[in-house]
Order: C-alpha cells, then structure tokens, then sequence
C-alpha cells in the first residue's frame, strides 16, 4: 500500500527543501483537479500507452503517474477513459512528458493530469514499453517511490 502524501503547493516544497528537483518541462494543468502530491509509479513508452493502461487498470492508492511519453507530440499517451480509470482506481494524478487528449473529458475527471499539450491521435497498442523504471526529463530523473508535487507553478521532486 502506498503512502498517503497531503499536497503542498509547489513553491513550498522549494521553499522548504533546498534538495527539490525542479522539471524544467513546461506543462499544462489538464484535469478536473489542479494539483496532486504522491509517491511515484512511472511508465516510460514512445506512441503507445499499452502500460500506461495497465498501470492505471491496478489501484493507484494515491500514487502520481508519471508517463515519459518521449516529449512526442504525435500520439496521446493519455485520454478521457484512461483518466476516468485512474480517478476510479484511486490514482492522484497523471503526469505525462507528451501529449493528451479528450481535454472537456479530462477537465470532468477528479483526477490530475499534466501534459506538455495536446493532440487528438491515439497511440498504437502495441504492448511496449516499460513500468516502474526511472525516467529522465526536464533535467529531473523520477524513480518509483520519489514523491512528486504538482500544481500549475510545476512539477517537484523529492527523491527517497
């Protein structure tokens, strides 16, 4: 079971911890809810959100996804019913180094998502990629179990 984290906006967790990494990636605030705090669970696939989906098809026990899509903006590594199972299976928010899509769904969602942006293609389902690995960007690497903070200031990690 996962450690339950309490949000705190992102300026405090800088203002507190001189160990913060900040995301140098610029993303945008997405779902129905607009901030989130948890431990990580990290899923790090190009075009196809195959683990994506099956990550969030588990109970998320107030855990942040956080998907390295590569930075591409050619496919959606996440939509409407991909959020709306992650907010049923108690997930705190999606975070996704890509695109999303389905952004009236999202927004409808009681769930986080962050995204560099948006495009309306879908990904292939090809059963690629790879879960629960440390991913790389924004000059910030996330390791299953680092607890990240986000809001639409950004995204904060504290390493464990």
């Amino acid at each position: 079971m996962a450690e339950s984290i309490a949000f705190r906006p992102t300026s405090d967790v800088c203002d507190d911890h001189n160990d913060a990494q900040i995301v140098t990636e610029r993303f945008v605030s997405l779902g129905g809810v607009p901030h989130a705090a948890g431990p990580a669970s990290t899923v790090k696939a190009h075009e196809d959100n195959s683990k994506v989906k099956e990550a969030v098809a588990e109970l998320g026990e107030g855990r942040v996804l956080v998907v390295d899509g590569g930075g591409s903006m050619r496919r959606s590594m996440v939509g409407g019913n991909v959020a709306a199972e992650a907010a049923a299976n108690g997930w705190a928010a999606i975070i996704v180094y890509g695109a999303v899509r389905d952004t009236v769904e999202l927004r409808d969602t009681a769930i986080a998502v962050f995204a560099l942006g948006t495009v309306p293609q879908k990904t292939e389902k090809l059963g690629e990629g790879r879960r629960d690995v440390a991913v790389t960007f924004g000059g910030t690497t996330i390791a299953p179990g680092d607890t990240v903070y986000a809001d639409p200031d950004g995204v904060v990690v504290l390493t464990r």
